[in-house]
């Protein structure tokens, strides 16, 4: 089922590439973002009982329907939410940035300020899959950098909300939750409608509707990532545990028939075993068809001749995703230089990084992680600059500000910095 190839009988940067296909994607997308600016709710109503099966005529959830919602979710998830939204908060909160002044010369104030973003707006999927995980990762991290409102919309099919959904809105901090999904759901939150503000930027995954209506309105707003189909590169010796191994990749693999799931290993006996693991555990899965797709068409199962080539080539791939399964991990954690996320070890499934143990799971995926990182609080400040010179600080270094503006022809550039330390006008 899963093909094992040595090193150098595979491309290995083409295996997290995809290929674009070709289809009427971005006009059907363009198309919605035109119809929700020009008719706003209207056309938002009918793209909800069009697509979600769903008679809208309030968009926003209610207080009542909030608290219904909730009603239905047991106090062990909840207790389980609250948990991992700590864990989650502690991480994240290491992130936060400070304010920055600097008077080492005279006459001198330079500095830097932060300043959250004022309003923010979370997709969360509602389709094949509900995400109460990424209601989590993705507001925590504003809720810390200091965002004043965080809007969250997700699709309610058959005027159903997903309580597990609602109540990690609750646990996170959500402050308005709206019962909208798709690409028009993108453009309301750029664009705004009668009922749904403006916002600054758009985070949170989605289908390859929501995904282009995000790098559509890239620029009107700002966005965190176009994110692809999960991915996984798991590293393991021979003393690994086959089931283990064919397991995490399983993991991902049931996300997506595009997901891709690769093991790098020096030992052909656990290629061999983690083969047939996959075979035996697939069936198992109530998403099994999904996993299998994925298997059969995107896994792969490379040997390297050493675990040092192993991690030459997950720097090659960039992994969204990268377990590294060995005795001494640490001793290659400064070796990578391309991952989202890094998981150590033999007891670190990629799970925990999906739910529990604090690193955000939002992460670059399709190789992006050779210049992007995963989602923090950094995502949801913005910074300035400022700058103070006494007249006599000027004075010394205007001579040297014209200088170089008249070098790139600009003079007005130069006698704006001249005009203030000159008495007589300038000619």
């Amino acid at each position: 089922m899963i093909p094992i190839y040595a090193y150098g009988e595979i491309e290995i940067e083409k295996i997290f590439a995809r290929d674009a296909e070709k289809t009427n994607i971005s006009s059907v997308v363009s198309a919605i973002i035109a119809d929700v600016r020009k008719n706003g709710d209207a056309a938002l109503k009918r793209y909800t009982q069009e697509f979600d099966g769903a008679a809208a005529e309030v968009l926003e959830v209610s207080d009542g329907e909030r608290e219904a919602a909730l009603a239905q979710v047991d106090r062990e998830f909840m207790n389980i939410l609250q948990e991992a939204a700590a864990h989650i908060r502690s991480f994240h909160e290491k992130q936060k940035r400070t304010d920055f002044v600097i008077t080492e010369r005279a006459g001198v104030v330079l500095g830097q300020k932060i300043i959250p973003l004022d309003r923010v707006g979370l997709y969360v999927p509602g389709g094949t899959a509900s995400y109460p995980s990424t209601v989590l990762m993705d507001c925590i991290p504003a809720k810390i950098a200091g965002v004043q409102e965080i809007i969250m919309v997700t699709p309610a099919k058959g005027g159903q909300l997903n309580p597990d959904v609602i109540a990690a809105a609750e646990v996170a901090g959500v402050d308005r939750i709206f019962k909208i999904g798709g690409a028009q759901a993108i453009a309301a939150l750029a664009y705004g409608t009668e009922s749904i503000p403006r916002v600054d930027k758009i985070v949170g995954p989605g289908n390859a509707f929501v995904a282009e209506a995000k790098k559509q309105v890239f620029g009107q707003v700002s966005i965190d990532m176009i994110a692809g189909p999960s991915e996984i590169l798991v590293i393991a010796d021979g003393n690994s545990d086959a089931a283990v191994v064919a397991a995490d990749m399983l993991s991902q693999a049931e996300h997506d028939k595009m997901a891709t799931a690769v093991l790098v290993t020096d030992s052909e006996k656990l290629a061999k075993a983690v083969a047939a693991e996959l075979e035996r555990q697939i069936p198992l899965l109530p998403r099994a068809e999904i996993a299998k797709a994925s298997i059969e068409h995107n896994g792969k199962i490379i040997l390297a001749e050493s675990i040092a080539q192993a991690v030459e080539i997950s720097n090659k791939l960039a992994p969204e995703h990268l377990e590294i399964c060995v005795d001494e991990p640490f001793r290659y954690l400064a070796d990578i230089r391309h991952a989202g996320s890094i998981f150590l070890g033999r007891n670190a499934p990629e799970a925990l990084g999906d739910y529990f143990a604090g690193p955000n799971h939002t992460l670059p995926t399709g190789g992006t992680a050779r210049f992007s990182s995963p989602l923090s609080v950094d995502d949801f400040i913005k910074k300035s600059s400022f700058t103070y010179y006494t007249k006599e600080a000027l004075i010394q270094e205007a001579e040297k500000i014209a200088c170089f503006a008249r070098r790139e022809g600009l003079e007005a550039h130069a006698r704006s910095a001249l005009i203030r330390t000159q008495k007589e006008e300038l000619q």
